[in-house]
This record gives C-alpha cells, sequence and structure tokens, in this order.
C-alpha cells in the first residue's frame, strides 16, 4: 500500500472512528475546538480560499457525523474562526490554538477534535503536506502523541 492510499485510508477510518465518537461530546468546548480545527485546516496554507470555506460549510451543514450538534451554531463558530485567521493569520492561528486547547484535558474529545481534523483535511482528496502540519500542530496542542495519527 503507497504512502497516500495510507493517508486515504486513516482519513477513512478517522471519519469511522469520528462518526461514532462525536455524538457523545455535545459540547460547547468540544464544538468550539472542531469548529477551530476545521477553520486552521482550511487555513494550513495561510489563507482560506472561498472554495475550501464553503466545502467545508457544507460538510459541517450535512454530515452525518455532526447532527447531534445544532448545525446553525457549528456554522457560525466556524464562520467566525474562518474570519478570525483571515483578518490576521499569526494572532487568529494562537488563538484558535488556545480554543483548541480547551479539550485537552479530556483525551477522547481531543481525539475527536483530532479525527475531526483529518476528515477534513482529506475532504478534497488531498492530505497535502502543510494540512498534515496543521494536524500536527493540533495535535501537539492538545497533547496528544502525533504517532497515534501517523503524522
Amino acid at each position: 500500500m503507497g504512502f497516500l492510499d495510507k493517508l486515504k485510508a486513516m482519513g477513512a477510518q478517522a471519519g469511522k472512528e469520528a462518526q461514532d465518537t462525536w455524538g457523545r461530546f455535545n459540547n460547547g468546548p468540544f464544538a468550539d475546538a472542531t469548529m477551530a480545527a476545521c477553520a486552521l485546516i482550511g487555513a494550513a496554507d495561510g489563507k482560506i480560499d472561498q472554495t475550501e470555506r464553503s466545502r467545508t460549510a457544507q460538510f459541517i451543514t450535512t454530515s452525518d457525523k455532526l447532527k447531534t450538534f445544532n448545525i446553525s451554531d457549528l456554522r457560525d463558530k466556524y464562520d467566525r474562526y474562518c474570519d478570525k485567521v483571515t483578518a490576521d493569520y499569526d494572532f487568529g492561528k494562537i488563538e484558535l490554538m488556545q480554543v483548541i486547547g480547551k479539550v485537552a484535558g479530556k483525551p477522547e474529545q481531543a481525539r475527536a477534535v483530532v479525527q475531526l481534523a483529518v476528515v477534513i483535511a482529506n475532504a478534497d482528496g488531498e492530505f497535502d503536506e502543510k494540512e498534515m502540519g496543521a494536524v500536527r500542530e493540533i495535535v501537539q496542542a492538545l497533547r496528544l502523541d502525533p504517532s497515534e495519527f501517523n503524522v
């Protein structure tokens, strides 16, 4: 199995695990962390283009994985976090990493945040090095082992 096939398989496995897990964490800090992670993945190259933003927003509003959440609230959070990293990438990134870090003491929730980040990174069928770097930073902010997620 080639490297790209492994990444795709990892994304598919993360998606399955995430679907089984996310519904159990229907709370504010987890919702904030997941939407901040989505925004950071979208901005992995230093900006969020409208296509990425729209595709991720569509995932948020149509995903069975997130159906236990108030979708309108998730979408608002995602848009707000995208605006922060768009207005000032460096300061926005710092703020979003702090939001993500609020679930660091909850290992199951932290892993679910990373799983969602991997799903979003794989959404376009390509998990590039910049997205992988963003996932690694998210993993580190959550005090998890990057090797657990093959990043």
